[in-house]
Formats: structure tokens, sequence, C-alpha cells
């Protein structure tokens, strides 16, 4: 595991990525290298009662910038969300940068804040990739979670309000300028949250490894991602002041979402959105259920890749089956282990798994996946 004090910075395809514990200090600096004067930071309540998010607006003011901030961001952000920040940029008057600070959420609103405030429409014109035909404002992103790795994707998860349907909105236009990865930041957040986001995060590593569209350099960065994640996990559940697992889980969120760029994701995901969606049970809970399932399922597949990706994590457990290392750290977080622990119907599993089988991660999943497999899985998850 690497000290706590390490720090340094690389610039990676066009984006830099600064990386240290207290690199939140440098936020003006970075805002002043990219030549901006006057700034949006998107943020949610949590963050803002956290003291985080006067944290960036006193640095940025500082360095001299003009500084608004919305903190109007909620979980599962919606098309809702999106407009509310369009018009608190709006009325900000001439935003130059958005500083995406927080979770997943906060940073993928800001995204979609960018696409409608330098292209204009609504939300569903973005759903897809490439769709922005103007250039996107510079953006910082700072998670203050380990977990999505929205810091390092050039797409936003946008809900539509009118049904909860998961849009994925995409540009490479809108990859986050620079990426500040700060572990301080992430200790103040509750146990439970460390949990659910920390299982999303190695959930990424997993099914990025075994994706159909993987390729030599996504497995690179899902692997590095693993080791990382899988080694620190339980250390930050037991000892959340340890700062040293926080950079490490943070370094492997941030590469597991590199992985999740060049390769997707697979069923796991296709089957936690209709579970967020239509029953709230939160996105990191909804993976956790699903993805030993799913393993088991493709393992008819891809069981040597994922025998590869379990030898190259720690010692930990033996030599059992990686869905079986993934369910002893779900165990470890306390997280749920049954749908019907949630209010989850049995009668309701078919449409489920008809929502789940028209979402673009399924089809990226190594094991072509119909809704009557997926049906299955629910099934064996209840």
């Amino acid at each position: 595991m690497r000290s706590a004090g390490e720090s340094w910075e690389v610039e990676l395809d066009g984006k830099r990525v600064v990386f240290g514990a207290g690199a939140l200090g440098r936020l003006g600096e970075l805002a002043g290298d990219l030549g901006c004067r006057h700034a949006l930071v998107v943020t949610d309540p949590g963050v803002r009662d956290s003291g985080h998010a006067g944290r960036a607006e006193q640095e940025l003011s500082e360095a001299g910038l003009a500084v608004a901030v919305f903190d109007g961001v909620a979980s599962n952000p919606t098309t809702a969300h999106v407009a509310a920040g369009v018009r608190a940029a709006r009325a900000a008057g001439e935003i130059d940068l958005l500083v995406g600070f927080g979770g997943g959420s906060a940073m993928d609103c800001a995204k979609g804040i960018n696409f409608i405030l330098t292209n204009g429409g609504k939300m569903e014109d973005y759903r897809g990739s490439g769709k922005a035909t103007r250039p996107l404002l510079p953006s910082i992103g700072v998670p203050t979670t380990a977990g999505t790795g929205s810091e390092s994707q050039s797409y936003a998860l946008i809900s539509r309000s009118a049904d909860h349907t998961k849009m994925a909105c995409g540009d490479r236009k809108a990859r986050f300028r620079t990426v500040i990865l700060d572990p301080e930041l992430t200790v103040t957040q509750s146990r439970s949250t460390t949990a659910v986001t920390g299982i999303d995060a190695l959930s990424h590593a997993v099914e990025s490894y075994v994706t159909r569209t993987r390729n030599p350099v996504s497995q690179l960065f899902a692997r590095e991602a693993w080791v990382r994640l899988e080694d620190s996990f339980e250390t930050v559940l037991e000892r959340p002041d340890d700062l040293g697992a926080r950079g490490e889980m943070l370094l492997g969120s941030h590469l597991a979402g590199l992985a999740i760029e060049l390769s997707m994701l697979g069923a796991a995901h296709a089957c936690a959105n209709p579970l967020t969606a239509e029953h709230r049970v939160p996105h990191g809970i909804a993976v956790a259920l699903m993805l030993p399932h799913v393993m088991r399922f493709n393992a008819r597949e891809v069981g040597p890749l994922y025998d590869e990706l379990r030898a190259s994590g720690s010692p930990a457990g033996g030599g059992r089956p990686l869905f079986e290392r993934v369910e002893a750290l779900r165990r470890a977080a306390g997280l749920p282990e049954h749908l019907r622990e949630f209010d989850v119907g049995r009668d309701g599993l078919t449409e489920l798994a008809e929502q789940a089988a028209r979402e673009w991660t399924a089809g990226h999943n190594p094991r072509p996946v119909t809704a009557r497999d997926l049906l299955e899985l629910y099934e064996a998850a209840f």
C-alpha cells in the first residue's frame, strides 16, 4: 500500500490528474491554469454541510475567480436537477468553468449542465454518444467518494424525470479537463457511504475486465483497480481515518472508471438500474446484490478471466472463486444480500427483467443475455 503522504500529477489523454492528501488546496491554481475567471461549483447538500464545498469556494475566490455554487444535486440526478443547475449557471452570469464536486451524482450533473449551457436543447438530446456539436466549457472533477469513477469518464448518467429511465449521455468534449484526487475529502464519508460506493467501484473493476468490448488497455486499468480496491476496502471500513487506504480506494475507483470508458459494463449494472429506478434501491447495493449471480452466469464464457483477476489480488480468502470473494466483501460491508429485503415483489421480476434487457450495458455482457436469463438472475438474487 502506498504512503498517505504521496502526491503526484500526470497528463493522461489530454486530462490532468492531480493526486495527494490536501490536493484540494490547488483548485484555484488549476482553475487559473485553464484560463478561467468565473466558476460554478456543482455539488450536493451533504458535501456542502461537510464544509468541503466551502473550502472549494474559498480556494477559487482566493485565486481571483468569481464563484457561484449550485448545491441542488440529489442521488441519481434527473433532468430536473440538470435544468435547475442550468438556471443557476445562467443567473450567475458568464460562467466559464464548471467544477463537479462530490460523488458521481454531482459530477454527472455538472456534465449535464455543461451540455445544455453550451449546446442548448434538453438532456434527452444528448442520449448516446457524440451528440454535442459545439465546444463545452472546461471543467474540473473533484470526487469526494471512491465509487463511480465519473471523474474519469466522458459519460453522464442522468435519469429522465418523467419515468426515471437512466440515460447515458456521452461526449469526449464532456470529460473533465482536470481531476483532483484528494483522499482527505473521502474521510468524512459515513461507513455506509464508504461501503456502498466502494462495492460499486469493485464491481466496475470486475465487470469491465470481462465485457465483450474488453481490450488489453481496459483490462490493464481494471486489473490495477481491482488490486488496489480489494486490498483497501476492508481497511477503510475498519479504519476510516487511514489516508493511505483512502488514497488507494480513490485511485482504484479512478482506474476502474478509465476501464469503463474503454470497455463499458455488463449485466450486473443492467439489472441494477431498474432496481434503482423502480424501487429506489441504492445503486451500489443493487449492483452488489446482482454481481455474484451474474458472475456465476458468465463463468461459462469467461471463467478463466475471473480466475486471472482473482489471482492478481490479495491472498485473502485463499483460492476461492472470484464471486465468493465479492460475496465476502459484501458481507464485510454489511450490505443486503437478497432482493426480498427491499420492496421488491416476486411478481414484478418479469417487468424488471424486460427493462434490464433494454439497458445498454446488457449488450456488453460477455455472455449474451435475454430477458429470460435476466429474470433467472433476479430470481436467484430474490
